[in-house]
């Protein structure tokens, strides 16, 4: 039974499947392992034991009937809160949110559930999702599991560290400048970024909604694909027989190689090496326009959150951990002809990249530029908060930008991962890539 907590989403799907695995016992092995775990309250926000058992159930007489609806169908799952849930309070890691409690479910959950995923709770995540750090002093920060001492990635900290610790199979998060990459890549994990768009966004708190993206972190490829399909009720992409021979990547060196610390570029420089050897055509490009799109996210990002928070953030100002409420602020300095102005700008860069990475498969960046900084430093020193924050979500930053769809996958060194950009709307074609890549990286 406490294997199930090491497998993967699928894998526990095929063993509801075939009769090996009921979906009550699995739950309530999860349930079990987030109750008596030593860090359950820093990764979750609150469990729904009741939910989650009376889905189970329902999941499991579907399985002694033969009428499974999904893969998935039966595979507890973990949620950031940001997710609403009906009669579960929903705060996105806010006070301004406080005792909020939504009347029904977001779209996604509902569909999730409608396929038979069952619901464990809601996992802390960075305030209101305005941070790839994972530091949340107002409600919980979540460790990195390969240093207790550090943060886990944000904003789907919890989404990660739920994973990562073994207390949820696959878990649900957003990505708005990296928040599913960044926390994936730094607990060894896959994170999907979709495309925005893809996925409808009822009922999920919002932060920049033209670049908010929803998608899942598991331990596979395979899971971040089921779960896709699952989120948008598409057909799974087929992984079937995946192969990188022939297969033209480019190697991104504009702004994404820039001050990449040790351990990560060495760990992306063997990664590449071992696509290469699995048969894959690698180039170096340079998107020279791309420092100018990244220039520009300033008045993008925070202006339109800003935007969307101001009102709340004036009103109790106070409730706010400071550098996050700061950084909201932020957004003020800009008008809207600013806003406008940078848009027009970004959609040009956009065609500039497009012609330029149009005969390669895919663009590869290492996830991050840095490993997981220290929880106490970030706490104790302004500086280095500001700069690793601002480094953690750089190159993760350049697919919101840019509008792609991406994997993260895990090198094999600790909290690095290797980053697989590609066009939007292209997850299948993605997956399939990273399905490739994933087992040239074993």
């Amino acid at each position: 039974m406490f294997d199930w907590l090491k497998m993967s989403a699928t894998q526990l799907g095929q063993g509801i499947g075939d009769g090996a695995i009921d979906p009550v016992a699995l739950t309530q092995a999860f349930l079990g392992a987030i109750d008596s775990h030593a860090l359950r309250d820093q990764i979750y926000a609150r469990v729904t034991h009741d939910r989650a058992l009376a889905e189970a159930e329902a999941a499991a007489e579907r399985a002694r009937a033969g009428e499974r609806l999904s893969p998935l169908d039966g595979v507890p799952v973990s949620w950031k809160d940001l997710f609403d849930s009906a009669g579960v309070a929903t705060e996105a890691g806010s006070a301004l949110l406080k005792d909020r409690v939504p009347a029904q479910d977001a779209d996604v959950l509902q569909r999730a559930t409608q396929l038979g995923l069952v619901c464990l709770g809601k996992v802390h995540m960075s305030e209101l999702a305005f941070s790839g750090l994972g530091m949340n002093p107002v409600t919980a920060s979540p460790p990195c599991v390969n240093d207790a001492g550090a943060v886990s990635g944000g904003s789907s900290s919890g989404s990660a560290a739920s994973v990562a610790f073994g207390l949820a199979p696959l878990s649900i998060g957003t990505d708005t400048g990296g928040s599913v990459r960044i926390p994936a890549a730094w607990n060894d994990l896959v994170g999907l970024k979709t495309t925005s768009g893809r996925i409808g966004k009822g009922g999920v708190v919002p932060l920049c909604p033209k670049f908010d993206t929803i998608g899942p972190i598991g331990r596979t490829v395979e899971d971040a694909a089921q779960a896709l399909a699952v989120l948008d009720g598409s057909a799974v992409a087929d992984l079937k027989n995946a192969s990188l021979k022939g297969r033209r990547f480019a190697v991104l060196e504009t702004v994404a190689l820039d001050d990449v610390r040790e351990a990560p570029m060495q760990a992306f420089e063997s990664a590449v090496d071992r696509l290469r050897e699995a048969g894959a055509h690698i180039e170096t490009i340079a998107v020279p326009e791309l420092a100018r799109a990244m220039s520009l996210s300033g008045v993008l990002f925070t202006s339109e959150a800003y935007g969307v928070w101001q009102e709340a953030i004036e009103a109790n100002p106070d409730a706010m951990f400071a550098e996050i409420r700061e950084r909201f602020r932020s957004g003020a300095q800009f008008s809207a002809a600013h806003y406008v102005a940078a848009w027009r700008e970004l959609k040009e860069i956009r065609k500039i990249w497009n012609a330029r990475v149009a005969g390669y498969d895919a663009v590869l960046t290492p996830t991050a530029p840095i490993l997981p900084p220290n929880l106490a430093r970030l706490q104790s020193d302004h500086e280095y908060y500001v700069t690793e924050n601002l480094l953690a979500l750089r190159n993760t930053r350049i697919g919101n930008l840019m509008g792609l769809c991406g994997v993260s996958l895990p090198t094999g060194v600790p909290s690095c991962g290797l980053l697989i950009n590609g066009q939007p709307h292209q997850e299948e074609r993605t997956l399939r890539l990273a399905a490739a890549a994933e087992q040239a990286l074993a």
